[in-house]
C-alpha cells in the first residue's frame, strides 16, 4: 500500500478510512475556487494496478494480526498492536494498524472522479475489496455531477450491489451564472439529474456546498439557487464548507484585481441562513463538519431541526459586534468550538489578550483570514 501515494484529499467523515486511490488527480481540474489539483495531469489507473494495492493492505493486515495472537491480543487491533506494528513492521504497515484500531470497516476511493472508471471495471474493484475485507460496511468515493449526470442509474445500481454506499458530490452552488464564473462545468440541470439518479439508485446522497461563493455580486441569489436545487434533489447529507481564497487558486487571481469581493464571515452566517431558510420538504441531514464553518454547531436533520439551525444563527447575529468579533477570533484560534464556548472564562481570557495584542498593531482581520485559511 505505500508503495502508491495516498490522493491529497478526503471528506473529514472519512477520517478513519481505508483510503484506496483508484484515479489520479481531476479529470476537470478547472474549477476557479480549488488548487487541490492545479498542475497536475489526470491519469487512470489500471483494475490490476488497484488491486495490487488491495491485496498489499490484505497482506499488511494478516500480518498485523499475525503479531496480535503472538503477543497475547487474541487477533484484537490494539493501541499495543499498533505500537508492536511500528516496531516491528516498520511505518509502512501502521496505516493499516491504526485503520484496523478504528475497526476497518469504511473505505474510501479517491481522487475527485471515481466514477468516470468503466462500471464493469469498478464493480471489480468493489467486489474484490470486499472479497478482501468482508467486515468492510461502507464504501464511498467522490464523484462529478457531469459524469453521474450520464451515467445510466442501472450502472449505479451495479455500484451499489458490488459494495458502493455513498457518493459526496461538489454542488457547490445552484446558481448558474455563479457555477459558469468559477468554470465548474456543471449546470444546476444536471447537479439535479445527478443527483436523482444516485438517489434512485440507492445509493447514500453527500452534497457539499460552498458558502460565500458568490461573494458580494452573488451572494443572494448562491443562497436561493442552491437552495432551490437541494430541494429537488433532496439528498441525505447537506455539507456546508465555507470559502476560503489562498494563492494558487484562480479565484485569488479574481479576488487581487478586483473582480471578486469576499464576503465578511458576518455576511457568510446571513447567507447560510438565507440558504437554510429555503430549504423545504426536504429529509437531509445538515452538516458543518469542516473547520473553515465559524459556526460549527448548525447541524441536525431537517424538518425537525431547521428551528435549532436558525436558532444558532440568530444568536450569534445577535450578539454585540465587539462579541461576534470575540467569537471569530476564538474560533479562528481553536479556542471555541461553540456559541456557549463564550461563557468559559479560562477561554475567554485566553482570547481576549490574543485580541487585545491585535488590535495593538492593528492586524484583527488580517490575523484572523490568515488563521481561516489555514484550515483549507
Amino acid at each position: 500500500m505505500a508503495k502508491v501515494a495516498f490522493g491529497p484529499i478526503r471528506p473529514p467523515s472519512e477520517a478513519r478510512s481505508l483510503l484506496l486511490r483508484l484515479t489520479r488527480n481531476c479529470p476537470w481540474n478547472r474549477c476557479r475556487f480549488c488548487s487541490t489539483y492545479k498542475g497536475q495531469r489526470f491519469a487512470r489507473r489500471s483494475v490490476e494496478e488497484i488491486k495490487r494495492d488491495i491485496s498489499e493492505a490484505r497482506a499488511w493486515a494478516d500480518r498485523i494480526r499475525e503479531l496480535s495472537w503472538a503477543y497475547g491480543f487474541a487477533g484484537q487491533v490494539t493501541p499495543e498492536v499498533v505500537q508492536l506494528t511500528a516496531q516491528r513492521l516498520g511505518e509502512e504497515a501502521v496505516y493499516i494498524a491504526v485503520w484496523l484500531y478504528y475497526g476497518g470497516e469504511t473505505v474510501f476511493l479517491q481522487d475527485a472522479n471515481s466514477l468516470v472508471m468503466r462500471t464493469a471495471e469498478l464493480v471489480e474493484v468493489l467486489r474484490f475489496l470486499r472479497e478482501n475485507f468482508p467486515q468492510v460496511k461502507r464504501i464511498t468515493t467522490y464523484a462529478r455531477a457531469k459524469t453521474l449526470a450520464r451515467k445510466p442509474v442501472e450502472d449505479l445500481e451495479q455500484l451499489r450491489e458490488a459494495g458502493l454506499s455513498r457518493i459526496h458530490v461538489g454542488l457547490e452552488s445552484g446558481y448558474d451564472p455563479l457555477l459558469a464564473f468559477v468554470e465548474k462545468g456543471v449546470t444546476a440541470a444536471e447537479h439535479v439529474e445527478a443527483g436523482r439518479r444516485v438517489k434512485a439508485a440507492g445509493l447514500s446522497l453527500s452534497e457539499y456546498v460552498i458558502l460565500g461563493l458568490g461573494g458580494k455580486a452573488m451572494s443572494r441569489e448562491h443562497a436561493l439557487a442552491t437552495a432551490e436545487v437541494l430541494n429537488a434533489i433532496d439528498p441525505d447529507f447537506i455539507r456546508f464548507r465555507t470559502l476560503a481564497v489562498t494563492r494558487g487558486m484562480p479565484l485569488y487571481e479574481d479576488l487581487t484585481a478586483g473582480r471578486f469581493e469576499l464576503l465578511s464571515e458576518d455576511e457568510v452566517v446571513e447567507e447560510e441562513r438565507l440558504l437554510l431558510t429555503h430549504l423545504d420538504g426536504i429529509n437531509s441531514y445538515v452538516a458543518s463538519d469542516h473547520s473553515l464553518n465559524l459556526l460549527m454547531e448548525v447541524e441536525g436533520r431537517l424538518p425537525e431541526a431547521k428551528e435549532h439551525l436558525l436558532a444558532v444563527i440568530d444568536r450569534y447575529l445577535s450578539l454585540p459586534a465587539e462579541e461576534r468579533l470575540h467569537f471569530r477570533r476564538g474560533r479562528r484560534m481553536g479556542v471555541y468550538t461553540r456559541l456557549d464556548d463564550l461563557s468559559d472564562f479560562a477561554r475567554r481570557r485566553q482570547v481576549d489578550e490574543a485580541l487585545a495584542r491585535l488590535k495593538a498593531r492593528g492586524e484583527v482581520e488580517e490575523v484572523i483570514l490568515r488563521l481561516k485559511n489555514r484550515c483549507l
